[in-house]
């Protein structure tokens, strides 16, 4: 199968992946609103309202996202790598995810646990790139650090999807040992990942810029007609800031700007969910093609995991630890 075909098959994960997103959105904007309302109708601090209603709409979008989420990405990974090993998929592959990952629901939840560890042995053997902006030094050395720190991350994201794949493949295997496998992957053919940065970036830097760009026009033109909102939101900022004798900068009481940083803001969270659910999973299978072709060609050894022992001590404290 091609990479669009494998797309196209498992698309249905991504438009429902889409609903749960969109939902834990609507979620955490209500919790936001109702405390905004509740608490500036009985105690006249909508600020500290608007906050504690942030903080229960984050809880909530978490527990979402561990029990509904995760699971609707771990299936329609499933999917993708039945694709790739077997070339084709069943017809209807949307349920088939779900039977493929039915019974599984510690092993996933444990991989999710897993990949905090993974990250950190990818960012510990990649923290000599980091020495390029130290040396250089000042805003200029700080900026490409984190512009380093940003890509690093991006790939991290790629590269724990792929350990994800790579479970499902050596179902055999312990959840944290297949993992671990997915590390020794990626390391011994690093090269075979490089050739897909172009496409990475390539794609997530145009649909920011296209899908991104669209939602905030479109956001700020519907909120510029409701000024009196971002106006009492200033004034509140304001008060609280008097009242504990803080400072805030000019641009806060500018009702314009106020508002294009706000919709900034969510714009980005928007393109976020529809980058992750649309363009992400095409990138994801070509990437993951490549992965899944160079492990099952070199699956490995005992041998490989010494030499990323001996690379990383974090990796090598996980190795033992299962």
């Amino acid at each position: 199968m091609t990479n669009f075909q494998i797309y196209k098959k498992i698309l249905s994960f991504s438009l429902f992946k889409l609903l749960v997103d969109f939902a834990s959105l609507a979620i955490l904007i209500g919790a936001c609103v109702a405390g905004f309302f509740i608490a500036n109708a009985s105690t006249s601090r909508a600020l500290i309202g608007l906050v504690i209603g942030f903080v229960i709409g984050i809880i909530l979008a978490i527990l979402i996202s561990v029990f509904i989420s995760n699971r609707i990405k771990a299936a329609q990974i499933a999917m993708m790598v039945k694709g790739i090993t077997e070339g084709q998929l069943p017809e209807r592959s949307f349920s088939e995810g779900f039977k493929e990952i039915k019974g599984r629901f510690g092993k996933i939840t444990a991989f999710f646990f897993v990949t905090n560890a993974i990250k950190g042995i990818f960012r510990q053997i990649g923290q000599a790139i980091n020495k390029i902006g130290t040396a250089i030094g000042g805003n200029v050395g700080n900026g490409i650090t984190s512009a380093i720190d940003s890509a690093v991350q991006t790939l991290l994201s790629y590269l724990c999807d792929c350990c994800l794949a790579w479970t499902f493949y050596r179902k055999e295997q312990n959840t944290a040992i297949a993992a671990c496998e997915g590390a020794v992957i990626f390391f011994k053919h690093g090269k075979t990942l490089v050739r897909n940065v172009g496409r990475i970036f390539g794609l997530g830097a145009a649909s920011f810029l296209l899908i991104g760009g669209a939602f905030f026009g479109i956001s700020f033109a519907i909120f510029y007609q409701f000024p009196g909102i971002f106006q009492g939101l200033a004034n509140e900022i304001l008060e609280v800031a008097a009242r504990n004798g803080g400072e805030v900068p000019n641009w806060i009481t500018n009702t314009t700007v106020l508002t294009a940083f706000i919709t900034g803001i969510g714009a980005i969270v928007l393109w976020s969910f529809v980058h992750d659910v649309f363009i992400r999973p095409f990138i994801l299978v070509g990437v993951m093609k490549n992965f899944m072709e160079a492990g099952i060609k070199d699956v490995p050894t005992e041998k490989d995991f010494a030499e990323l022992d001996a690379r990383s001590p974090r990796f090598a404290k996980l190795h033992r630890s299962i």
